[in-house]
């Protein structure tokens, strides 16, 4: 029977990444051959990130029905915590260990435990590339993602644009290409090129009554949506600026944005929260690229500020499962 490990943030986690991982974990547990683990963090990030990333609202367990087996096993901030995970996947005897690559600064701790499996057992130890370039960069960013990534047998990338990052971040690699997952036999690292899945995670609510939902809201014939964290890059600024000249032409039309403020997730007022928000202001102005916070992004001001709340319905919030 196959054993493969699924490294990354299991479903007790916020965002994408965990939505990912845990999707996939549950495709491979469909094969009744396969035998499979969610190996998972504590704390994915440096403690003094001033943000909450733990789901504590959602109350759908996706694990249901399924075999998959979990363990929270890996602190950023305990390198003791790192070794301790690499000998428990060590001791599953896994023969595949997929890891989620998605933020440069996790590399000390996953290369770290890609680096002793890689010595130390049989896996293929393989990373799933959502980025290689960061969406928004640091100094240490490149030294980072390859001490993170270079250990890996096989890598799983999305977009041809990230496969050609990562042959500029790792120029000394010779890497072979296709989108059959057939591995290479030669000295080349095997690229494996995915479309991004779908997640299967949720299922549509036959009894969702759409007509009721936008009369509740006060929602109008033509809805846009903006679903899911609220951060720069994502753009929302522009979505607004852009709806408010759509107003202008008709008055058929609602803007729903659902999503939390990524850096609101702290009690302000907390004296931790200040001292982390100081600390990590500090750390942003040292590697950043740009010395703009996104701790003060705040974009949903423009509703009022373009006088949109007539046709702006705000759930500033984590939505749960």
């Amino acid at each position: 029977m196959p054993v493969i490990v699924c490294f990354g943030p299991g479903p007790k986690f916020k965002g994408g990444i965990s939505n990912y991982n845990t999707s996939l974990a549950k495709t491979l547990d469909k094969d009744p051959e396969n035998e499979v683990h969610i190996v998972s963090w504590t704390n994915q990030y440096p403690s003094i990130i001033p943000r909450e990333f733990i789901d504590k609202s959602s109350r759908s367990d996706f694990m249901e029905g399924t075999n998959i087996k979990i363990e929270y096993l890996t602190n950023y901030n305990n390198p003791l915590s790192w070794k301790k995970t690499a000998k428990y996947i060590k001791s599953l005897n896994p023969d595949k260990v997929i890891f989620q690559w998605a933020i440069s600064i996790q590399g000390l701790p996953m290369g770290s435990i890609a680096k002793w499996l890689k010595k130390n057992s049989d896996a293929e130890i393989i990373f799933d590339l959502h980025f290689v370039v960061q969406k928004e960069g640091s100094t240490i960013d490149e030294r980072f993602t390859k001490m993170g990534i270079k250990h890996a047998d096989t890598y799983i990338a999305h977009a041809y644009k990230t496969v050609d990052e990562l042959k500029a971040l790792l120029p000394k690699k010779e890497f072979s290409v296709n989108e059959t997952g057939e591995r290479s036999h030669g000295k080349s690292t095997t690229v494996i090129k995915l479309f991004h899945p779908v997640y299967d995670l949720y299922q549509p609510d036959p009894q969702f009554d759409i007509q009721k939902f936008k009369q509740d809201l006060g929602l109008k014939k033509n809805v846009f949506l903006y679903f899911g964290f609220i951060r720069k890059y994502k753009g929302l600024h522009n979505a607004i600026k852009a709806f408010k000249k759509v107003t202008e032409q008709r008055d058929d039309v609602s803007f729903l944005i659902c999503g939390e403020e990524f850096w609101a997730t702290l009690d302000t007022s907390k004296l931790s929260t200040k001292i982390k928000r100081g600390l990590f202001g500090i750390a942003q102005k040292l590697f950043l690229k740009n010395n703009e916070s996104e701790q003060d992004y705040r974009p949903l001001s423009l509703v009022e500020e373009l006088d949109l709340q007539d046709s702006t319905v705000v759930k500033s919030e984590f939505i749960p499962n």
